[in-house]
């Protein structure tokens, strides 16, 4: 029988831009490809028949949603400015998730390749509210890989 693998729990994501860490996310969704599926009508020579094959079309690469409380950190704002300037050659660039255990060890990381930041909407506020202030970024990018 083979040993039995536990999923991983993550307690807290980083996001690192060129190496350097930007800060810590609470969520991130949306880390994946997808490859589009193309129906081809095949008649069979002998039969007759009509069969659909399924064929791999073109690749996609899925956006990546990240959420975190506001801090002080201007960091993505001004990332995210870059590209509202049109200065997206500039923008894009390599970086990394990571996912951290409660003891900050580094359990997870996915590399992607010509990130930039598509989106990036700020906290809904609410003074009657406890709930804290969230802004979230949406990342696109040219190639995610998995590496640990």
């Amino acid at each position: 029988m083979a040993d039995r693998e536990d999923p991983l729990v993550a307690f807290k994501f980083g996001l690192e831009i060129e190496g350097k860490l930007s800060g810590f996310f609470t969520q991130v969704s949306g880390i994946g490809s997808e490859t589009e599926v193309i129906q081809q009508k095949v008649v069979n020579s002998e039969s007759g028949e009509t069969i659909i094959r399924q064929i791999p079309g073109r690749l996609t690469w899925t956006p990546v949603s990240l959420k975190r409380g506001v801090t002080s950190s201007m960091d993505i704002w001004q990332w995210r400015q870059q590209v509202v300037e049109g200065k997206i050659d500039d923008a894009r660039t390599n970086c990394s998730i990571v996912a951290y255990s409660q003891d900050n060890t580094e359990i997870a990381r996915w590399n992607f390749e010509n990130a930039w930041p598509s989106k990036v909407v700020g906290p809904e506020m609410d003074a009657g509210s406890t709930n804290y202030m969230l802004e979230d970024v949406t990342i696109v990018h040219e190639g995610v890989e998995r590496i640990s």
